[in-house]
């Protein structure tokens, strides 16, 4: 949802998607402003995952799918032929449910994509290295650790290295699907604070199950049941104020 003057960065429109005969999206259309906060919630199995995988593509390597309608970065779409998926991934990076760090030194899971980018310069990786640690709030914690395995990091910091890694090929749209949800509140804590900081240089779509996390840090929410979109509005209004009996009724607790 935009402000009604500039218009959204990542859109989709008459959003269907298909496992094999089984329709997972039903007419699911949401604009995503740019360096706004939007929040997915709604019940387990409500096709919030399904939703966010289609933003990036993530979702065409499963066999048997199929979508309809159309999906929008920045004005074009991102089924046209002449799209590369690989860019498309590097401009929509994706941060996943269970930090997935590389069996790799902390240094070298984020200089990876650089890397296969064409980036091989000492000096420029260790910039860029620490530009992305910055940005996902980690560096104090690893700056004198570099060479070590990440998997020695904690659940939130291995997050946090993952958030790092899809910064680092200068993404302009961050997908968050469930990011907190394998990690402890104190973790949760410094990834909502770093979620907000985020919104200043990107465009965050978050999919959570935690919808007190999505009030503390979200825009506009949008509430998916079933597979379609029941609501989406700015996150103020769907909290206090929602359009719709079955937002209400999930918010309050008496479902889901």
């Amino acid at each position: 949802m935009s402000d009604g003057t500039t218009p959204p960065k990542i859109e989709t429109k008459d959003l269907n998607f298909f496992y094999g005969p089984a329709r997972a999206l039903k007419n699911v259309s949401i604009a995503c402003a740019g360096n706004r906060v939007t929040a997915i919630i709604g019940p387990s199995g409500c096709g919030k995952s399904t939703f966010i995988r289609t933003l990036n593509r993530m979702n065409d390597v499963i066999p048997g799918i199929r979508m309809e309608g159309t999906i929008r970065l920045d004005g074009k779409n991102i089924h046209d032929p002449d799209v590369d998926v690989v860019e498309l991934r590097r401009r929509v990076g994706m941060v996943f449910q269970k930090p997935n760090p590389f069996p790799k030194s902390i240094f070298d899971n984020i200089a990876y994509g650089l890397r296969i980018n064409g980036m091989r310069e000492r000096r420029k990786l260790e910039d860029v290295v620490e530009k992305s640690l910055r940005g996902s709030a980690l560096w104090d914690e690893v700056k004198d650790r570099l060479d070590k395995n990440a998997f020695a990091l904690s659940g939130g910091q291995q997050q946090r290295l993952c958030i790092a890694r899809a910064l680092a090929v200068e993404p302009e749209v961050v997908l968050f699907d469930e990011p907190c949800s394998a990690i402890d509140p104190i973790a949760t804590a410094k990834i909502e604070d770093l979620i907000q900081t985020l919104k200043k240089s990107y465009t965050v779509v978050i999919v959570t199950h935690n919808m007190q996390q999505a009030a503390r840090v979200s825009d506009f929410t949008a509430f998916m049941m079933l597979g379609e979109l029941i609501e989406f509005d700015a996150t103020e209004k769907v909290f206090t104020n929602p359009s719709s009996k079955l937002t209400e009724d999930y918010i309050t607790g008496r479902f889901g």
